[in-house]
C-alpha cells in the first residue's frame, strides 16, 4: 500500500507543481500554453522523481546521476504523450480552462510513466 500510496503522493504533487508552475508561466507572464507547458512539466518531473526515489521505490543510498538520466528519458516519453494530450484537448476544446487539460493529459500518460519507472528506472 505504502508503495502505491508513494505513487499517488509523487504523481499528485507533480500534478500540482505543474499546474502552478504553468498558472505561473502563462498567467503570470503570458507566455503561450503551448511554450509553458513543457517548462512545467520539466519541474514537475523532478519533484516526481524526488518522491519516487524516496517514497514509492524507496531507493537505498544516495541518489546517482545515470538513475536521473533513466528516470529523465522514460519520462520524456510519457512527457510526450502528456503534451501531445494537452495540445489536443486545447485544441479540440480551445475554451476548456488549461489546468483541465493538463488533469485530462496527465491522467492519459499516468500508467506509462508507472510501468517505465517500475521497471526501467528503479529496477534492484
Amino acid at each position: 500500500m505504502v508503495h502505491y500510496g508513494g505513487f499517488l503522493l509523487a504523481g499528485g504533487t507533480a500534478f500540482v507543481t505543474d499546474v502552478g508552475v504553468f498558472q505561473l508561466l502563462h498567467v503570470g507572464i503570458a507566455l503561450p500554453p503551448l511554450i509553458a507547458r513543457p517548462l512545467s512539466i520539466s519541474v514537475a518531473m523532478v519533484v516526481s522523481w524526488l518522491i519516487n526515489r524516496s517514497v514509492t521505490f524507496a531507493m537505498p543510498g544516495p541518489a546517482r546521476l545515470a538513475e536521473f538520466l533513466r528516470f529523465a528519458a522514460l519520462a520524456w516519453v510519457a512527457a510526450a504523450l502528456n503534451y501531445a494530450v494537452f495540445a489536443v484537448v486545447l485544441w479540440v476544446w480551445p475554451a476548456i480552462w488549461p489546468p483541465v487539460a493538463i488533469f485530462i493529459a496527465s491522467l492519459a500518460a499516468m500508467v506509462l510513466a508507472y510501468l517505465s519507472m517500475r521497471f526501467a528506472v528503479f529496477k534492484r
